[in-house]
């Protein structure tokens, strides 16, 4: 999965927006005022950061050279994941809606209820 098909999946989701509050090199994508996905812009291969059961982030770092403790993030509940092929597509996928429907489970039910239809 590329850099821009990460992006426009997480753009797809309910309520996510993009925004640049770290510099132009890095997109973060929140929803509900949430961060659930970092993504750098600049160098190759990219990388996307995301939110993960910590259980989960323990199994996918073992399974996956290319799934590495979150960079300058809180490594129990993030990981990185180096977009260089080693990880399927697919289960980039399934770990962005993961990471979002985590950040959506946090939030206040009045937040949640501005969102657009997040019954996936």
């Amino acid at each position: 999965m590329t850099r821009d098909e990460v992006l426009e999946l997480c753009l797809s989701l309910p309520g996510a927006v993009e925004d640049y509050p770290f510099g132009d090199d890095l997109a973060v994508i929140k929803v509900g005022g949430k961060i659930f996905a970092l993504l750098p812009l600049g160098g190759e291969p990219g990388t996307v950061s995301l939110k993960c059961n910590p259980a989960l982030a323990l199994e996918l770092r073992d399974r996956h050279p290319g799934v590495v403790p979150g960079y300058h993030l809180n490594k129990r509940h993030w990981n990185t994941i180096i977009l260089d092929g080693s990880v399927p597509g697919d289960e980039v996928a399934e770990l962005i809606e993961h990471s979002y429907e985590l950040v959506v489970a946090s939030l206040t039910r009045a937040v949640r209820a501005t969102l657009p239809d997040t019954s996936r």
